[in-house]
């Protein structure tokens, strides 16, 4: 018998039995993925096989739903209790190329019974309803990115959506997190996740990820999150403010983190329980508001020792509309660069001052170098990380022509990215 990909086998080897679906194979053998997430190949000469289900499709002639809604992009309707509606909008990245577990093939379009059938855990959490926005590197995201997924979210919250997930590449997440933070002021929750690890690897975060996102996106928290591992193990997630959070780790599963703030809460695994640890705005505490507009002519820049101030020349006669500079301890640079930074508020270019050291606040005013930056102009950033800052600049500049409505909009704590603190 010949099997397509995506077929549910049983295969029976020297008195095992395995399961699983067939993923793309040579001539001769067979692959499957089996529920455990590993992959297993047998020669077809040496095993028994016996077909459980048609290419996703149950071989006692039940209804062809994931391949309607695959061709018409409509969500599939579940029986069964009312549950709250969720839209799940893909970009991209690894957990959205994994979605679809059926195949084993790597793609990000998925359908809500794409979902439910690589996750049966969602389907007692909400309905779904699958939308790719697009399908990219995470690096290779941009303005007009961020744009057309931010009026993607927008939209399906008019819709009804009671929660928006976004899936979206590990790399750039809090970027993008940040400037859908700028963009909407929502009233349902909006949820950014991914996956450090593949689904086809034994330790994969994808499902978990996907399971506590599904679990804030119909919670009362209504602001934009990203929801990643806690810890290394399975035990739970951590719910963390689009504005203060930052990738700490090129590989490992708890590589998310909160700076200069605790996340907003966690989410058990295993119970579902949220557990909250600082204030946030709650599901329809206020309307939604949609405020489009980033200036792309924008730089971070970072102050290394030694460094030519000519850096800051080159973007003022670039037509750059505003700097970011991350410099070190409080948010220093060299005095040498002060002309420049000078030169820049000038011409009417923002420069907004943070630090490489992450953690703490930026202050200026405790020794010379940072009193010269200030009277050339700098503003401080607070404790307001650097990849946050550019992105708040960016949107800013995005929505005035204004210097000086600039300055005093860059000053004001907008979307939760700087931390309230009786201390400046």
């Amino acid at each position: 018998m010949e099997f397509k990909q995506g077929d549910r086998v049983r295969i029976e080897k020297n008195g095992t039995v395995y399961e699983g679906r067939v993923m793309p194979s040579m001539e001769g053998y067979i692959t499957i993925k089996m529920d455990n997430g590993y992959n297993a190949g047998f020669s077809t000469d040496r095993v028994k096989i016996t077909l459980l289900e048609g290419n996703g499709e149950s071989t006692n002639g039940g209804e062809n739903s994931a391949k309607e809604s695959r061709e018409t992009g409509e969500e599939v309707t579940k029986p069964g209790k009312k549950l709250p509606k969720v839209a799940i909008l893909s970009t991209g990245g690894t957990i959205a190329s994994k979605v679809d577990y059926r195949t084993g093939a790597v793609t990000s379009q998925f359908t809500a019974d794409d979902i439910l059938a690589a996750i049966p855990e969602l389907k007692e959490i909400a309905d779904f309803k699958g939308r790719v926005i697009s399908s990219i590197l995470s690096e290779n995201m941009d303005v007009g990115a961020w744009e057309k997924l931010a009026s993607a979210v927008v939209e399906e919250i008019k819709d009804g959506a009671d929660g928006i997930i976004i899936t979206h590449g590990t790399d750039t997440m809090m970027y993008t997190a940040a400037a859908l933070s700028f963009m909407i002021e929502t009233p349902v929750p909006i949820v950014l996740v991914g996956s450090q690890r593949s689904a086809d690897r034994p330790s994969s975060d994808s499902a978990m990820n996907a399971i506590c996102a599904a679990r804030v996106a119909v919670s009362d928290i209504a602001e934009v999150s990203v929801v990643m591992h806690g810890t290394t193990s399975d035990d739970y997630c951590e719910i963390h403010r689009g504005t203060k959070v930052r990738k700490m780790h090129t590989s490992r599963r708890d590589a998310f983190k909160s700076i200069n703030s605790l996340p907003i809460g966690t989410v058990d695994y295993n119970t579902g329980e949220i557990k909250t640890f600082t204030n946030y705005i709650k599901r329809g505490e206020r309307p939604l508001k949609f405020k489009p507009g980033m200036e792309p002519k924008c730089a971070l820049v970072k102050f290394t020792p030694d460094a030519d101030p000519d850096i800051l020349d080159y973007y003022i006669r670039g037509g750059y509309r505003g700097l970011v500079l991350e410099g070190t301890g409080l948010g220093h640079v060299s005095t040498k660069w002060a002309p420049l930074i000078q030169k820049a508020t000038d011409s009417k270019i923002p420069v907004v001052v943070t630090s490489q050291c992450l953690n703490g606040r930026v202050c200026d005013r405790v020794y010379n170098t940072g009193r010269d930056m200030l009277k050339a102009g700098a503003i401080e950033g607070e404790d307001t990380l650097p990849e946050t800052a550019l992105v708040k600049l960016m949107w800013v500049l995005g929505q005035t022509d204004e210097y000086n409505e600039a300055i005093s909009m860059l000053r004001e704590n907008l979307s939760g990215e700087i931390t309230e603190c009786c201390f400046k």
